[in-house]
């Protein structure tokens, strides 16, 4: 008799899914049974990343939402909330990075932008479905953080210290959400092999940077670990250095 999938009684959400690692997160929780619901704001690209799921057997929607909106994402977390009633896991990783100049040369509108969506949006996001996991006594909230939470940045001032700013956020609520059996997770990578801003390595080595589905296999180990225990607080970095 087969056996069911690991995840395929569970719901989960995956913002900046509409490409790289958020793209590759999605794909591998819904191989694993997992009912995805992808947010980001191309719709094109999130309906593709949808077909591809269900083409290859998964189960996903998508719903655009601006995560930099407070509305957005109410109206977003109702839709999602009233159509399963539940949220098992929650993976915050859309986010932005400046990292061109020093911090006394960096716009306002460019550090709040990267507020907004690297620190502030997490909060949100926890905010609206934390509660409907409280009341489930189950759940995980999984936080796609950066190595640059742990270093300093020269020229990425801003974004270090959203980054900073997401891990004291995220290891509090972990505190506070475990008596209700809700655990709260970081992924820290080092060097990714994607779009994301300046950031990408230029390393000509595949064993320089990380590849998407590397964070997405860490974020598997996650979700699929029995209920009795938690990983906090992962750090992934490129087998070779620059």
């Amino acid at each position: 008799m087969d056996q069911p999938a690991p995840l395929s009684d569970q719901v989960a959400i995956v913002t900046g899914a509409s490409r790289g690692i958020g793209a590759a997160i999605a794909r591998k929780l819904a191989a694993l049974g997992a009912h995805v619901v992808v947010t980001a704001r191309d719709v094109e690209q999130l309906n593709k990343i949808v077909r591809e799921i269900n083409a290859a057997n998964g189960r996903a929607e998508s719903h655009a939402c601006d995560l930099t909106q407070r509305d957005q994402i109410e109206v977003f977390a109702r839709r999602v909330l009233q159509a399963h009633d539940r949220c098992d896991i929650l993976v915050n990783n859309a986010g932005i990075g400046w990292l061109q100049g020093p911090l006394h040369e960096t716009p306002p509108d460019v550090w709040e932008q990267q507020f907004a969506l690297n620190l502030r949006a997490p909060y949100l996001m926890l905010r609206a479905f934390a509660p409907a996991m409280i009341a489930a006594k189950r759940g995980h909230i999984i936080n796609i953080s950066s190595l640059a939470s742990q270093n300093p940045v020269p020229n990425g001032a801003a974004y270090a210290g959203t980054k900073w700013g997401l891990n004291g956020m995220m290891v509090s609520a972990a505190e506070e959400l475990r008596q209700y059996q809700v655990r709260v997770s970081l992924v820290e990578p080092g060097t990714v092999r994607t779009e994301f801003g300046s950031g990408q390595s230029s390393h000509k080595s595949p064993l320089g940077a990380i590849a998407a589905d590397d964070i997405a296999n860490i974020v598997a180990l996650l979700a699929t670990q029995a209920d009795q225990s938690f990983i906090s607080e992962v750090q992934i970095r490129p087998t070779l250095k620059k």
